[in-house]
């Protein structure tokens, strides 16, 4: 339940409740001052009875109470002998005197003679009676006064209170709503700004720039809450911006670095592979440190390449965007991983159509190459790998399918983060520097795309899915992952012929 329907529902049940007791308190005040008024006028009427009898001198069968002057309309008048019932009669409307048989009145025989009014029910027509006994020489006269015009009373002002209540409801609801949304209006700004705040993209540092609540009043308990809320906010605003600071040094670090690796590591393996290839007269085991000095310093030049690449992606850059042939970017790549690994069986599954969309060749042939790269490298020889093209709407999913044992789902949340290593699950063949899959993920997101991964053993399945639109890639471009991958260099564009497959690859549509 909302804040303002609770605050509503309790004004609206606070109304009701002084209502209720007011309404309560005038009822019974009601009845207790008119029913003091009948005791005042039964004491009047009980007097001018006994006098009435009194003059008639005496008592027995013949006696007739008649109608003393004074008494009101439905004044009850009793007189009972000897436990007997001698006369009994009530004054209509009309001012005659309607005569009571005695099964009637019996009920009165049995009110005490103490002075005291009573509340006798005498059933019938009759109804409640406020009567009073008292003696005249040896016999008790009985005089009542009808309670019925105190309850009609009573009922009366009980409609007046159940109205007024109603009225006074539904008038403190509307106000209530009113003013409690009129109050509460404040906090709903503070509640759509943090909404808003939990929308946006926080990954640059300008983001939250201009994002404010406009009530700081600290008068209010909303302001106070508003200004807390916008101090937070510059807080975070400014961890951002040193955030933000922190990365782009390092970006800038390793772009550096990597930069400067690269002359100092082609020297390297230029001399040890010239020292290789002059080395006739060398020992073997000098020779042998030659050639794994050269083998290290490729693995080196390419950790550092794709370091380089990735900062330069970070940075917005090396993404060129025109109209690629998907379907021919993954046939060559697949030839090319074929080649290099025949124990693995490739097979493609494309559209007999080429699929096309807008984006980088380079950078696209680095993706699949990767993705296929990382198949293979992790499983074991006799894997079945299936690359895929599927035109999906707005965009092409491109799929890695194989049948190896799978990946640790503990480790499913941190595969794309860099330098990332998954060896315990999948067998590991060749070394691999862990920026394969990080390169994927950057390269994709650059292209306005998202890449997927779900796996259980003998299926494990990459999806990239990627925007056929060219505004929403040119748009997307500016916007770089965290995380990439490759765990070989890839190069070329890959050929606009992509009917020329070699028999050695199963192609199926």
């Amino acid at each position: 339940m909302t804040l303002r329907r609770r605050l509503v529902l309790s004004i609206v049940a606070l109304v009701v409740a002084v209502s209720a007791v007011i309404g309560a308190g005038s009822i019974i005040a009601l009845f207790s001052i008119q029913r003091s008024a009948i005791d005042e006028q039964l004491q009047f009427a009980t007097n001018r009875a006994q006098r009435s009898v009194e003059q008639q001198g005496g008592s027995g069968p013949g006696l007739d109470i008649g109608r003393p002057s004074g008494q009101a309309s439905g004044t009850l008048t009793v007189y009972f002998l000897n436990g007997d019932v001698i006369v009994g009669s009530v004054l209509d409307n009309a001012g005659g005197i309607e005569r009571l048989s005695a099964p009637v009145v019996a009920p009165l025989g049995g009110v005490h003679v103490d002075g005291r009014p009573h509340t006798i029910d005498l059933g019938g027509d009759l109804g409640r009676y406020r009567v009073t006994a008292a003696t005249v020489g040896p016999a008790v006269l009985v005089v009542g006064l009808p309670m019925a015009p105190v309850y009609e009373s009573v009922w009366k002002l009980l409609g007046v209170v159940l109205v007024v209540t109603g009225l006074a409801l539904l008038a403190a609801s509307l106000v209530a709503a009113l003013v409690v949304r009129r109050s509460l209006r404040p906090l709903d700004r503070v509640a759509e700004t943090a909404s808003t705040v939990a929308r946006m993209p926080l990954d640059r540092s300008d983001a939250l720039d201009g994002v404010r609540v406009p009530d700081t009043d600290p008068r209010t308990e909303v302001g106070r809450v508003g200004s807390a809320f916008n101090r937070m906010l510059g807080h975070i605003g400014s961890a951002m911006q040193a955030r933000e600071r922190s990365e782009q040094k390092v970006r800038q670090f390793v772009a550096d670095a990597s930069h400067e690796l690269r002359t100092p590591l082609a020297s390297v393996r230029g001399y040890a592979e010239l020292t290789r290839r002059m080395g006739g007269d060398l020992p073997k085991d000098v020779v042998y440190a030659m050639s794994r000095i050269e083998s290290e310093s490729i693995r080196m030049t390419s950790m550092v390449e794709d370091l380089l690449l990735l900062a330069r992606l970070d940075e917005g850059r090396e993404i060129q965007f025109a109209e690629v042939d998907l379907t021919g970017l993954v046939l060559d790549a697949v030839n090319d991983a074929h080649a290099a690994s025949p124990e693995h069986p490739i097979e493609v599954d494309v559209p007999p159509e080429p699929v096309t969309i807008t984006g980088d060749a380079a950078r696209l042939h680095q993706v699949i190459v990767n993705l296929v790269t990382n198949a293979r490298t992790h499983t074991p020889e006799g894997t079945r790998i299936t690359v895929g093209l599927a035109p999906v709407d707005g965009g092409v999913d491109l799929t890695v399918r194989d049948t190896g044992q799978g990946i640790d789902p503990e480790f499913l949340p941190k595969l794309f983060e860099r330098f990332a290593r998954a060896d315990s699950s999948r067998s590991r063949t060749v070394g691999s520097t862990g920026l394969g899959l990080a390169i994927v993920a950057a390269v994709v997101q650059a292209h306005g795309g998202r890449v997927e991964v779900t796996s259980e053993p003998g299926d494990t399945v990459f999806t990239v899915h990627l925007p056929r639109d060219p505004a929403a890639a040119a748009a997307a471009a500016g916007s770089v992952a965290s995380s990439s991958s490759s765990a070989e260099p890839a190069e070329g564009a890959g050929s606009a012929d992509w009917s020329a497959t070699p028999a050695a690859v199963d192609r199926t549509h």
